[in-house]
């Protein structure tokens, strides 16, 4: 079994040994891990460059936990949908390598839709 799988595994003992499967639905499971997200993002709002690369010790330990929230609730989704997560963001790499073609995209942020 792979650390993926175990991880999966791990989520859903806990999930359901509290009897939450009834509160996962997919709209409040992809809710979650966009709050999730947002409480991440705090972690970086107003800061400079300076401050982003000083970041204390318990900054760094509440970001490792916002982080562990969002693959939680992600990989729960992902299961919940039948979806391999590996599969899908492989499939996304490669969509994006033709949306983003290194001659026209490196070194530059442009969307896609703007590459000339």
């Amino acid at each position: 079994m792979d650390k993926l799988q175990q991880l999966l595994e791990k989520i859903k003992a806990f999930r359901d040994e509290r009897d939450w499967i009834q509160f996962h639905n997919h709209k409040d499971m992809a809710a979650a891990i966009s709050i999730e997200a947002s409480e991440l993002l705090e972690h970086f709002l107003w800061k400079d460059r300076d401050e982003l690369n000083s970041l204390s010790e318990e900054t760094m330990g509440e970001i490792k936990d916002e982080i562990g929230d969002i693959m939680i609730f992600y990989i729960e989704l992902c299961d919940n949908l039948g979806i391999d997560p590996i599969d899908a963001a492989t499939r996304k790499l490669e969509k994006n390598k033709l949306k983003y073609p290194v001659d026209k995209a490196k070194g530059r942020h442009t969307k896609y839709t703007k590459l000339q």
